[in-house]
């Protein structure tokens, strides 16, 4: 049995199959970093470590099954030999969409699941190995959770997903400042949108379910718009990136906004009168208002 302790830094990324998480992994993995990354399936688990190779632990959860998540949090634990984790990237989440007024709330709740209450279970598991438990001894931790612009502007029809990802953000501003004592630092990355997978989910939406409603035309025009979105979209390694430095910053910001056009997409509507971003969105989506 190999006892030499490992001192490189370590981090836990969820979500590595593909898109924003296996290029956070990439990343890490390229600047020397040992990498444990989460997928939902042991085929994933083989490829993923077939393609990132040495320095990386597949790890098998999905974060909404906490027997799992913590199975998983033993692995580390005791791979880093008593060291801290020093990084934690909450990324995996999906996006369900639908009409307010009509979406099965089944698909809400499971929404929340995944994109929230998923998020604490993880961080529950490995706070404690960040340096909130004195038995892990190093430089503590820092948690980045992959939020969204979506997480600031809401956009029809992707209100579950806005939900998930506004709470998200209420999360990470209240567990930084909790935190603080234990010198664990929170940091929130909003991207817009990019070149991953979940843009081609776009075929997904199953818009017909909202024919018996007034929005079945824009909502299947809402899937084209996606994956055109995902098309124009930054590359998953812009992300992956800028995970790597926010994790080697003496003193990064609460949040970072990562997307195309960034002044037309996200800072301008947050300048403008909200009535005007309703009529910007309503044009976008297809959406005449009654006079």
């Amino acid at each position: 049995m190999n006892t030499t302790l490992d001192e490189r830094p370590a981090a836990v990324i969820t979500g590595v199959s593909t898109g924003i998480g296996r290029a956070c992994a990439e990343a890490l993995l390229s600047a020397g970093w040992r990498i444990f990354g989460s997928v939902r399936r042991q085929a994933d688990a083989e490829a993923a470590a077939a393609a990132l190779g040495e320095g990386f632990t597949p790890l098998v959860f999905d974060v909404t099954d906490p027997v799992a998540i913590a199975a998983a949090a033993g692995v580390v634990g005791e791979a880093l030999q008593g060291r801290t984790l020093e990084g934690l990237v909450n990324n995996a989440g999906i996006a369900v969409a639908g009409p307010v007024a009509h979406i099965p709330l089944e698909e809400v709740r499971h929404q929340f699941e995944v994109n929230v209450i998923g998020q604490i279970q993880v961080l529950q598991a490995f706070l404690p190995m960040m340096g909130m438990d004195p038995r892990w001894q190093g430089k503590p931790g820092r948690v980045i959770n992959m939020s969204s612009v979506s997480g600031r502007i809401a956009s029809p029809f992707m209100s579950p997903y806005a939900m998930s990802k506004h709470a998200l953000e209420a999360l990470s501003e209240s567990l930084r400042r909790e935190l603080m004592p234990y010198g664990i630092d929170v940091v929130i990355v909003g991207p817009g949108s990019i070149q991953t997978p979940i843009w081609a989910k776009a075929d997904d939406i199953n818009a017909e379910q909202y024919a018996h409603t007034g929005y079945l035309e824009q909502l299947k025009g809402m899937r084209s718009r996606m994956q055109a979105f995902g098309a124009a979209g930054l590359p998953a390694g812009d992300v992956g990136r800028l995970v790597l430095r926010i994790l080697q910053a003496a003193h990064p910001k609460t949040r970072y906004p990562i997307l195309r056009n960034r002044f037309l997409m996200w800072t301008l509507p947050g300048l403008l009168p909200r009535r005007v971003v309703d009529r910007m969105l309503a044009r976008r989506f297809g959406l005449g208002g009654r006079n």
